[in-house]
């Protein structure tokens, strides 16, 4: 059972690209010696001592119940169907003969009381200790100093740390049918764990982890053993106390626990089935800070947050600047423009960001690199780089390196979070196999080729109703084709669009001769904003493909005015900008045109 299941987390730990140097089980060589050891030391020191208590005992079973297998109400909040070791309303902890209304979870019976001799470890002598190691402990969150505090002013009970077989675990040394408790020996194992890490033997694993800065992170239901038993172990083993412990809340979805019966319950496996995961590991770190706090998994927040913030915001500004260099500069990047004031903001951000890593508030790292991708659009849209690069190709040239270097940045700021897409943007980005580093977070990129620009991420699709795709685009028939009498590379085309006639203008010259154009079908993007180019009038603009090389019209079946749709989205008959197009994402895949994800089609072709 322990192989199945570490495969199948290892397998969803991979999908989320977490990574372990020693992901290892506590039933292992290494976690029973240290348990041994620890248990020796504490034992020499007469911090050990046995005595005769009573347990809950199954009749039916016929064998006495450990904390697992009986529930009860919590005696000190009434929380009903709680384990007889912790509660995980209050946190507080119990025996299971504490229980108010126990039964056996096997076979439901109320279970009897049974006495058995058992192994207690003096916690109650480690209160003066504790109580110091959390005022002098400024890590702390003060949220679960205040747990503590109570804790010991309540008085700490010394801690029944065997339990009768049958159990799993470790045979207490000298026993027959004793084990330690499970809550003993599962924190040791992060030592265990450690020592496998470095493939070292149980000495080297404690000179080791005794030279070495230690943080947990928890969950909130587990306070009690992480902030009592275990600090004081270590310090009576003579091992290095962990410098904080930092404590998580629960995970909630729509606002409720998880449950099946209302399809609020998801393994990472379904999860990652419907959404790439990291789109879940810019959720959390949007909502993640150091205070213990539940965190709502509302889908509602998380489609809106993926599609506004991390796609429509970072990964849109990252492809459109790169797709643009391929475009129109050669692919080439060249030297920056200076820009002082926007530099100083960015690496300011840059600075509060690292910071806000190093005290784990991810959410405000999160804020901030937002932010950055917010001041790069807005250079990028106060540029207009699309019309730079047709009056001064070199100025075009110096805007979009700076808004390079902007990407750049913004892939070595967010690989904490997303490091799939980040490594993505490096390698577009073709960065002399830069790896994303804090060093590297400078305004140096310059005097290089980039990598083709790809889209890699998507905005989530809608399933409940319908949305409005910007653009009307429409089957249209070239009726006509002249040289523009102002510019060499452009035609002025007359176009029918089944119930109306338009005139656009089109950078076709230099691909097609005009002959080629005529009964051409085309795409026509039907609301745009009309505009003189070179001062002829272009009522609308046609949609071709470009690689770089070859430039070739979008050629639909159908007939002149049939619509051309996207997805199961409807049609924008509003006009639109020239901007509010560019910040659309068109590409061609396998020989499909793709718009945000989602194929144009015509009548389902």
């Amino acid at each position: 059972m322990i192989q199945k299941y570490h495969q199948e987390h290892l397998r969803d730990f991979t999908s989320f690209s977490i990574e372990f140097d020693s992901y290892y089980s506590t039933n292992s060589k290494e976690n029973r010696l240290f348990s041994d050891l620890f248990f020796e030391r504490l034992k020499r020191k007469n911090l050990i001592y046995t005595k005769e208590v009573e347990l809950s005992y199954c009749s039916r079973c016929k064998r006495f119940l450990p904390d697992r297998y009986i529930k009860g109400k919590c005696p000190k909040c009434n929380a009903p169907d709680q384990y007889g070791d912790v509660c995980e309303q209050c946190n507080s902890t119990h025996a299971t003969t504490d229980l108010v209304d126990p039964y056996c979870v096997v076979c439901g019976t109320p279970p009897a009381k049974r006495r058995s001799s058992h192994y207690f470890f003096r916690l109650s002598s480690f209160a003066g200790f504790l109580k110091k190691w959390f005022a002098s402990n400024k890590s702390l969150q003060p949220e679960i100093k205040h747990y503590l505090e109570n804790w010991i002013k309540e008085g700490l009970q010394d801690w029944d740390i065997s339990r009768d077989g049958p159990y799993f675990g470790f045979k207490i040394p000298g026993e027959e049918d004793k084990y330690y408790y499970v809550w003993l020996d599962a924190p040791i194992g992060y030592i265990s764990s450690f020592t496998h890490a470095i493939k070292g033997d149980i000495k080297k694993g404690e000179s080791r982890w005794n030279d070495s800065r230690i943080t947990h992170f928890i969950g909130k239901d587990i306070i009690y053993f992480h902030f009592l038993f275990w600090p004081a172990m270590l310090e009576a083993a003579g091992f290095r106390l962990p410098e904080t412990i930092v404590v998580h809340g629960f995970l909630t979805v729509n606002g409720e626990k998880m449950s099946k019966s209302r399809g609020t319950f998801f393994t990472a496996e379904e999860f990652a089935s419907k959404y790439p995961p990291e789109f879940l590991r810019f959720y959390y770190a949007k909502s993640l800070s150091k205070k213990l706090a539940d965190i709502n998994l509302d889908f509602k927040d998380f489609h809106e947050a993926v599609n506004n913030e991390l796609v429509g915001n970072i990964a849109n500004y990252c492809y459109r600047a790169l797709s643009f260099t391929n475009k129109f500069l050669n692919s080439e990047v060249g030297e920056k423009v200076r820009e002082p004031k926007l530099e100083k903001e960015i690496l300011e951000k840059v600075e509060i960001i690292k910071k806000a890593y190093g005290t784990l508030n991810f959410n405000e790292a999160v804020k901030e690199i937002l932010a950055i991708a917010d001041l790069g659009n807005q250079y990028f849209q106060k540029n207009e780089p699309w019309k730079l690069v047709k009056q001064n190709k070199a100025s075009a040239q110096k805007a979009v390196t700076l808004s390079l270097n902007i990407v750049k940045i913004l892939s070595i700021l967010i690989s904490p979070i997303l490091p799939n897409f980040a490594k993505e943007l490096q390698s577009q980005l073709d960065a002399d196999g830069e790896k994303p580093a804090w060093k590297n977070i400078n305004f140096n990129f310059e005097n290089k080729t980039v990598g083709e620009a790809k889209i890699v991420l998507n905005k989530i699709e809608e399933k409940s109703k319908k949305n409005k795709f910007p653009l009307n685009l429409k089957v249209g028939k070239i009726l006509e084709a002249k040289d523009h009498p102002n510019a060499e590379k452009l035609y002025i085309l007359q176009v029918d669009l089944g119930n109306e006639k338009r005139q656009l203008v089109a950078g076709l010259k230099g691909h097609y001769q005009k002959e080629a154009l005529l009964n051409k079908k085309i795409i026509v993007v039907a609301n745009l904003k009309p505009a003189k180019l070179r001062d002829i009038l272009s009522s609308g603009m046609l949609l071709a493909a470009d690689d770089g090389k070859t430039v070739e019209v979008l050629e639909p079946e159908g007939s002149p005015g049939d619509k051309v749709t996207c997805g199961d989205a409807e049609n924008n008959t509003e006009t639109i900008t020239f901007e509010d197009f560019m910040k659309l994402t068109i590409v061609v895949k396998d020989y499909h045109v793709v718009c945000d994800g989602k194929p144009l089609d015509v009548k389902g072709k």
